[in-house]
């Protein structure tokens, strides 16, 4: 029926725009943090830390810096009998604080200043705080006890070295999605798997002796000494690890079947500029929008270890190969787009591929890891000799 293909058609669109914002938010953030990276040496004081990095930031959440009503630098909270307190800056909405920021320079700790946000965020109708010295942002807010804030942030990244989950929490306090009943559930739930994180780490690397006793009484019949409680800590230490690199390799299994499944692995081919495919063979090679997509999101990933202008493309008929320093002796990935199935090639130190399939090309964000570790193999390489 035609209201039904509107409907699906509106969807779609919907969905595009989403899509197209995340690839965009994401971008914006990489090259924000790889610009901090590249001028922090530079800032000298806390004054030029908010005008290099933390008024840049509040920009790339959508909001304009040079409107006060929208944001107000040097926002007073008076306290008590002290007027004319100051936070450096207020995100305003309808007219009332909704994020009270406190900056310091890029170079401080951030550990003895949260005394000082807490003073202003009970005095005002804020309900997030944010706590920054340009490279590490914390968020906070008053899960604990109304109108007083956390001792704890709920939220924390480095800019610098953001992953793409913190990317995804970060959006939710871009002007466009801002809802505070929102990110109130999703601080409830980010404050409790960070200290269940904390917690399971110090807990896998030295398990406390009420984690072994849980265990041994399930497994061990006699009478719990010292010196068993001993014994089965290591054990205890062990087995988690054990479980961990078998649940490692099995996850890796089931990439290689999955990899399997989808058919042998088409034949390696050098890798050739397009020019000398139509010179030689008279066929043309159509570099596509998914292929210029992806080349953009791994040069986007890479900003953070080498200058952009060291990556480069080839295009082939079967693959699409991302290079480093244009030499196709040091594949960085391919990608191979030209089917209904898409699939990015890694490379290791052997300089062995291994193909992955991607739901969507915003997979290709997964492979930050690998893909800093293949060019820092290929940096670490010995020059040839002359």
């Amino acid at each position: 029926m035609p209201w039904e293909k509107d409907l699906n058609d509106k969807i779609a669109d919907n969905i595009n725009i989403e899509k197209k914002f995340t690839m965009d938010f994401k971008d914006e953030i990489k090259l924000f943090g790889d610009k901090v990276e590249k001028l922090k040496n530079q800032i000298q004081t806390e004054e030029a830390t908010k005008n290099a990095f933390i008024m840049p930031f509040i920009k790339v959440l959508g909001y304009d810096v040079f409107d006060p009503f929208e944001v107000m630098p040097e926002f007073i909270a008076d306290i008590g009998i002290k007027k004319g307190e100051k936070v450096d800056y207020a995100i305003l909405k309808e007219g009332k604080p909704s994020i009270l920021i406190e900056c310091k320079h890029w170079g401080e700790s951030l550990d003895p200043h949260n005394s000082q946000l807490f003073r202003y965020f009970h005095t005002t109708s804020a309900k997030f705080g944010l706590l920054s010295n340009g490279i590490i942002y914390r968020f906070y807010t008053d899960l604990a006890e109304q109108n007083k804030m956390d001792d704890k942030p709920f939220f924390e990244f480095n800019v610098t070295d953001i992953k793409d989950n913190q990317i995804e929490e970060l959006k939710k306090f871009h002007k466009s999605y801002f809802n505070l009943e929102s990110i109130q559930t999703t601080a409830s739930e980010l404050k409790y798997m960070n200290e269940l994180k904390t917690l399971i780490n110090t807990e896998f690397q030295n398990p406390s002796e009420g984690l072994v006793k849980f265990f041994a009484k399930q497994i061990y019949r006699g009478m719990l000494t010292s010196k068993v409680v001993e014994q089965l800590s290591a054990l205890t230490k062990k087995s988690i690890q054990q479980y961990i690199n078998d649940l490692i390799t099995e996850r890796l299994k089931s990439a290689l079947k999955k990899e399997n499944d989808a058919g042998p692995p088409e034949a390696e081919k050098e890798i050739v500029t397009v020019a000398a495919v139509t010179e030689e063979k008279g066929t043309v090679i159509e570099t596509t929008e998914e292929e210029k997509e992806g080349y953009m999101i791994v040069k986007t990933i890479l900003r953070q270890k080498i200058k952009p202008a060291r990556i480069a493309y080839r295009d082939a008929q079967s693959y699409f190969a991302i290079l480093l320093d244009d030499n196709n002796r040091k594949t960085i990935c391919r990608l191979y787009f030209n089917s209904t199935r898409k699939y990015i090639g890694t490379f290791d130190e052997q300089k062995k591929e291994t193909k992955t399939e991607l739901i969507t090309i915003d997979d290709l964000f997964k492979f930050e890891e690998v893909l800093h570790k293949t060019v820092e193999w290929y940096d670490a390489e010995k020059a040839p000799a002359n």
